[in-house]
């Protein structure tokens, strides 16, 4: 396992070059450690890819899963429990992913409506977000109490899958969500101002190893399940029938969908 997670953070790092045409000279020592972004752009573009790959994981795997008879389910873990994550708990896992590592970079889920309590925004976050929420703008602000530069980014009903769950929830606090909803907010943090181009790609690649790592835990679930049909693991999808990608086929997924804007960014600081 170590050897597949150490390919996929490299590729990562690589679809991006890769797919505006190749990777770039080597950056000098020197040039690597100028700053290079400012958090504001760093953050935005990590939550690009965060949309990319949340779409993806929402319609692809939970939607189209769940057709084809595929559980999600919010205790997934429980060893009774034969399922998989919940779009917001597949962000969770990422998070935990993250916060384990080295990246000084926070991710959090929260909403003024939220399933549970603990993720409902208070204070100058609710109220930014009642602004996000009128026209979906991102809001960017330094966290005086917590010394962190933040950044808030509307966070959408974008699948059927969402409201469904959501308005069906036993603790739900709002049951009539629809499509095109502001159903929260993600919240990213950095404790820096300003980025050099080595600290950027480290935090693209502290995002894309966390959505590796818990789309391999959801993997290494299936391969418990006794009661439930266990889907094919390869380099097919729900919509085609009861299968899954491997981490390798998904990762390569997000990288055809991944930001252009964020491959610009980044190829023109490597050039």
């Amino acid at each position: 396992m170590k050897s597949i997670m150490k390919q996929l953070s490299a590729l990562a790092l690589i679809f991006i070059l890769n797919s505006c045409g190749g990777v770039p000279e080597e950056k000098t020592a020197d040039a690597s450690e100028e700053k290079a972004f400012a958090v504001e752009e760093v953050l935005e573009m990590v939550a690009k890819e965060n949309d990319v790959t949340r779409t993806l994981y929402t319609k692809a795997i939970v939607g189209k899963g769940k057709k084809q008879g595929m559980k999600f389910d919010e205790d997934w873990r429980k060893d009774d429990v034969e399922a998989g994550p919940l779009p917001a708990l597949f962000l969770r896992g990422v998070a935990t992913s993250i916060r384990k590592g080295p990246v000084p970079l926070g991710l959090y889920l929260g909403s003024d409506y939220p399933i549970n309590a603990a993720n409902k925004f208070q204070g100058q976050q609710a109220e930014l977000f009642t602004e996000i929420k009128k026209n979906q703008e991102p809001k960017f602000f330094y966290d005086e109490e917590q010394k962190l530069h933040t950044a808030m980014f509307a966070d959408l009903a974008s699948a059927g899958a969402c409201v469904t769950c959501h308005n069906d929830h036993p603790q739900t606090s709002k049951s009539d969500w629809k499509l095109g909803d502001v159903m929260g907010a993600t919240t990213w943090q950095y404790p820096k101002d300003s980025l050099t181009y080595k600290e950027t790609v480290a935090v693209l690649n502290s995002y894309a190893k966390g959505t590796v790592d818990i789309y391999m835990e959801y993997l290494d679930e299936i391969k418990a399940f006794e009661k439930s049909k266990k889907p094919e693991i390869g380099d097919k999808w729900p919509a085609e029938g009861n299968y899954l990608p491997t981490p390798e086929v998904f990762l390569d997924s997000v990288r055809k969908l991944s930001s252009y804007e964020t491959m610009k960014h980044l190829v023109a600081s490597a050039k």
